[in-house]
């Protein structure tokens, strides 16, 4: 990983950890696979974090831009998925 996630300076520090607990887990649906049920608590967590889809678009894409690892696909895989499935990019 040679990149610096997108975060907001008004997060605590427990929040930057939790996004970037998100961030995590959608590197691991692409390079190793994650169980959905782990994924979306995570998403969960975020959407609690990042409530505005405005926010969501603008955080998620600045790290696709510097990830090439699209949230976006992960989460809309993990929707259609079955409870205790694995995700894998």
């Amino acid at each position: 990983m040679d990149y610096q996630y997108p975060l907001d300076l008004d997060w605590s520090t427990e929040e930057v950890v939790d996004v970037i607990s998100f961030f995590e887990a959608i590197e691991k649906a692409y390079e190793k696979g994650i169980e959905r049920d782990q994924l979306m608590n995570l998403y969960r967590r975020f959407k609690e974090i990042v409530p505005s889809k405005a926010q969501e678009k603008q955080v998620c894409g600045e790290f696709e831009e510097v990830s090439g690892y699209s949230t976006y696909r992960v989460v809309q895989i993990a929707k259609e998925s079955e409870p205790g499935q694995k995700i894998k990019m």
